[in-house]
This record gives C-alpha cells, structure tokens and sequence, in this order.
C-alpha cells in the first residue's frame, strides 16, 4: 500500500484483523488516529480532538514530544535489544534517576512491559517475601487483565476470569461520596478511623500470620477516583507494620505527576514496600512498567532465587524512553504543572457542581479528576445503572466526540486526565465543552 488510507479504510482494515479489549467486536468503532501533538490528536479526516483522558490516562508529557522521540531514534541506532541478562548504558542510566523521584528506600527496578505484568511480579515478590499466600484488595479496584492482577481487581471485570487465583481477600473502599460509614459532618480522621477498623476486623479473622500484602490504589482510578481521607494512608501503613504485612501500591495510573506529586503516596509522606507504575513511566511512548522495592525486599532476594522473568525485561528502547521521559517532567516541572493546573481544574469541577443538578460529586487530586453524575442529588441515584450505561450517558459521550473532546467514560462518571502539559487555556477549552454537554444530563434529573 503506498496510497494514504482514508479514514474508512483503517477503520474497516483494523475492525476486520484486530480483536479489541474489553469489547463486544461488532460494537466497535475505533477513531482513525493520525498524527497528535501536545494535548491534541487528529483524525483521518482532520478533524482535531482535545485529549482529555491523555489517551488511556498515560501520556503524561502530551503527545509528539521531540526529546523523547529522538531518544529513541538514537537508542534504536545504538542498541535494539539486549536480553534481560545483560547490562546495559540505559539499564544503568535509568536505575538512579528513577530512585530520585520513588519515595523513600524504594530504590531497586524489576522491569516489566505494562502495569499489569508489574502487579503480577509483585504479587510473586510479596508471597515470596512474607511466606504468606493471602492478599487483601479493595471492591473498587481495577489491577489489570492477567490472571494474577484480575484476581485482585474487584471491580466485574474479574467475574468473567472467576474462579481466579486463591488466597484473595477484598474489603472496601474510603468513598466519603458512596460509604454507609459515613456521617454528614464526620472528619477525614472519623472517616479513615472507621474504615480502617473495618479492614483491621477482616484482618482479625482472616489471620494476620497468613497475610502477605494489603494490595491498594492510593488514589482508586476506574472505580470512581476516590481520594483517600487524611490518615487513611497512614493507619494503613501502621497497620501492616503491626503485623508484619507488606503494603503494596498500584500508581500505574496514579504515579509520575499526575496527582501533582511525583507519586500519590507523597501526599500522605508513606513509604511502601512495594510499588508498582507503567504509564506515566514512559508516558506511553513505549511500553514499560516496574517495580520498585524496598531494601528489606531486595535484601531478601540477595541469596534467594526469585521465580519470575520476561524475555522484555528492561528492554532497551522502553528504558531510553523512560529517560528522556523523565528528564522532561522535571525539565518543564510537568508535576508542579498538575499541581497548579489541578487546583484550576478543581475550581472548575466545583463551578459545574454548582451550575449541574446531573453533577451528584466531583473528585480530583492533581490532574487526575472525576465527575459522578445522578438523577437525584438526594437519594444518589446514578445516572446510569451499575456495571453498565444508560441513554443519557451514551448521548453524553456522542456530544463530547462530536465536539472535539476525547473523554473517558465509565458508567455514570466520567473523567478529566489531561496530559499534564495543559494550560488553562486549553483547560478552559475543554470545560466549555464539558458545560454545554451537561445539559443533555440535567435533562434526566427527577429529583
């Protein structure tokens, strides 16, 4: 083929050889992606979109940037693979670089090619670690679609892989908007005290001896984007030092600036044992993800064999894109930029709970923000029903398309994830987009 396709073409070419995720096959319709630059991407017939979701929440820096593009030109020219035995200049560059920014001893890299694979490496790191089998996991949790991370997702992705690995154990959330623990009135202290009372009596008759790791989203992404009250974190940490269970955190999509801290845990000031990110890591320039681990559990390893591998591990031209990813998140200060931009964006979020009675809450930390649509403000009832859609969110989601804005949509809710290189100006943009649409929802609202 040495014509352009058009626009029809790919999509026909792409739905005929291509089997989608999470997907019904004769249901998709895929947007023809050309070209994309900064917070924007275009189609094939030209038509420009404002990429509110930063794609799958992963192009952290924006889309084309030239430094990262360029580093892995150079990193093809230099050296394409080595296997994951080998050292190598990038293997060795990003190791220091990547432990500026982890919190705490977090300091040792095992690589993998996504999140998923990151969650399942640290499942096998934790059980290995403690001698322990049982991981605790919250409902509204979502930790990717091999077998190991399906099993510890709580959300109904995972009904469908059931019966998956044993040994899992799930408690629930610190959703102030959703929680029967919460009081009107009640303190993020209260709050987090309640909830965690509630996850310490799970763990009294599940057997502390036989725990190995309470596995959580800091800041939940999919499921609702529910932000932990002040102390939760903390109690948390308490907790599985008490009795010798390894607090693990997923910031595959919460890590590297997208909440304006380097990683969400920052804004608690915890450490845990084990970290996983993908992502943000690369920004999705190529496909990378890690775990990072304390010295207590690279220590273990130093004379104990670890059962795990992947013919990727630390593959060259996923490192040398990390490098250069990282370099330009501190060079054009892209974490301060979601902090500030975050706070602008939160304004907004709260303009349109004002003006919307569709608009029943909105969450957001960084530039990592929700709105959770209802029919009635009083009783909660959601826009659409659980683990599904309803008419007014699809013509919701057809609006946004039509008019240029790509957003992620999930039951009653939607999301708001720029690339953290948005200016308010494009923020604003965005969000006059958002306004008008909210029309169609407040159309539905009986309360």
């Amino acid at each position: 083929m040495t014509e352009p396709l058009s626009a029809a073409e790919m999509v026909a070419l792409t739905k005929k050889h291509t089997f989608f995720s999470w997907s019904a096959q004769g249901e998709v319709n895929p947007i023809p992606v050309v070209k994309a630059k900064g917070v924007y991407f275009w189609d094939a017939d030209g038509k420009r979109y404002l990429d509110m979701n930063s794609q799958l929440m992963c192009v952290n820096i924006g889309h084309g940037d030239r430094r990262v593009i360029d580093a892995i030109k150079a990193q093809a020219e230099e050296l394409v693979y080595a296997g994951p035995g080998m050292a190598t200049r990038v293997r060795a560059e990003i190791g220091p670089l990547l432990a500026g920014v982890t919190p705490g001893d977090l300091d040792k890299f095992f690589f993998t090619l996504g999140g998923a694979e990151a969650n399942e490496n640290a499942i096998k790191l934790a059980r290995g670690y403690t001698g322990r089998q049982k991981i605790i996991t919250r409902y509204r949790s979502y930790h990717g679609a091999t077998a190991g991370a399906i099993s510890l997702t709580g959300d109904p992705r995972r009904w469908a892989n059931e019966p998956g690995m044993p040994g899992v154990v799930r408690v629930f959330d610190p959703h102030k908007y959703r929680s029967p623990l919460y009081r009107e009135g009640d303190s993020d202290e209260d709050f987090a005290r309640k909830c965690l009372d509630q996850i310490e009596e799970v763990i009294m008759y599940e057997g502390p001896h036989t725990i190995a790791a309470i596995f959580i989203e800091p800041v939940t992404g999919t499921n609702g984007l529910i932000v932990p009250p002040d102390g939760y974190m903390q109690g948390l940490r308490e907790m599985c030092d008490r009795y010798g269970i390894l607090l693990v955190c997923d910031e595959v999509m919460s890590g590297l600036g997208r909440t304006g801290a380097w990683f969400a845990v920052d804004h608690w000031n915890v450490v845990p044992d084990l970290l996983t990110m993908a992502k943000g890591l690369t920004s999705a320039y190529m496909p990378l993800g890690a775990v990072a681990m304390s010295g207590k559990i690279s220590d273990y390893y130093q004379d104990k064999v670890y059962y795990g591998g992947l013919t990727y591990n630390a593959h060259p031209m996923s490192l040398a894109a990390a490098i250069a990813n990282l370099n330009v998140l501190k060079e054009d200060d892209l974490v301060g930029n979601s902090e500030r931009m975050g706070r602008v964006m939160a304004g907004l979020l709260d303009d349109l709970k004002a003006e919307h009675p569709s608009v029943g809450d909105v969450r957001s930390i960084g530039l990592f923000g929700l709105v959770e649509l209802v029919k009635d403000r009083r009783t909660k009832e959601p826009m659409a029903p659980f683990n599904s859609s309803s008419p007014e969110m699809n013509r919701l989601g057809a609006f946004f398309k039509e008019h240029g804005l790509y957003v992620f949509i999930h039951w009653n809710t939607f999301f708001a994830n720029p690339p953290l290189s948005i200016t308010e100006a494009e923020l604003r943009e965005a969000f006059d987009v958002i306004n008008q649409a909210l029309e169609i929802t407040d159309a539905a609202v009986t309360g």
